[in-house]
């Protein structure tokens, strides 16, 4: 039993391997509560490899406080451009989906920038849906854009997808506890991670409108076709956006109809 010491409990996240074990110490001490009792099952399932989101119940996503649920994909800060560059293109009163919505935050960051806006989501696991649902998300179950109204066919402005795109063989090569703990289901994306890129490319022109616009998260490898997909599917002004590194993180393109 650690009890309610920080110093003891940062030193049992230090020695897992938590880099940040101070403020981790704070959050899980937090999250307690003032109970050592559950404190010490935080800490017992954070050195374990848990992710610290799924037990301190959020995470910041673009200054924004979302709720994670435990078994959700966690959303990760890379994401945050997609989320940023997909509010700034939400007209005013304009229609947003997001797709593979997960916890819903990119779609909880769209209706705060643009509150006039409709936000739409879709998502396939229950759980999800339901974590979702409790950060304000309109989501709709199912598979990619299978359940979305067919009202909103060609009346989407903004589309944007966080699938999974980590190729089947790489997956082994994830962290540890990405492995052990978070849902396979958010990351395989097949033999070369492309099956969901190009699968939302395709049926996302059922529903944008001409000159709407969709944003898709990749691997560093996926740029080049991924562009191909998209120019091929009748999108103009491809923009791939690279992360603090340099690498291909998303990309960017607006669909211009024949």
């Amino acid at each position: 039993m650690r009890g309610l010491d920080r110093v003891s409990v940062t030193q049992s996240l230090a020695e897992a391997g938590c880099i940040a074990a101070g403020d981790e110490a704070d959050a899980l001490i937090r999250a307690a509560a003032c109970d050592a009792d559950v404190l010490d099952d935080l800490v017992t399932r954070r050195t374990n490899g848990e992710p610290i989101e799924w037990l301190t119940g959020s995470v910041m996503f673009c200054d924004l406080n979302v709720f994670v649920a435990p078994g959700v994909y966690v959303p990760r800060r890379q994401t945050e451009p997609l989320a940023r560059r997909a509010a700034m293109l939400l007209p005013p009163a304009g229609v947003a989906v997001d797709l593979c919505t997960g916890t819903g935050a990119i779609a909880v960051v769209l209706a705060a920038a643009v509150p006039t806006a409709r936000v739409l989501a879709t998502e396939l696991d229950d759980t999800a849906v339901r974590c979702a649902r409790r950060n304000g998300v309109e989501v709709f179950e199912g598979f990619l854009d299978d359940p979305l109204p067919r009202a909103f066919e060609h009346g989407v402005d903004v589309m944007t997808a966080v699938v999974p795109y980590v190729p089947t063989g790489s997956i082994r090569l994830l962290p540890r506890d990405v492995q052990a703990f978070e849902p396979r289901l958010a990351l395989d994306g097949g033999a070369d991670g492309m099956d969901l890129l190009s699968e939302v490319v395709r049926r996302s022109t059922r529903w944008l409108c001409p000159g709407g616009w969709l944003l898709l998260e990749l691997g560093g490898d996926q740029a080049d076709p991924a562009g191909r997909v998209l120019r091929d599917s009748g999108f103009e002004g491809v923009d791939v956006m690279a992360d603090d590194d340099g690498r291909p993180r998303a990309i960017c393109a607006s669909f211009v109809p024949a």
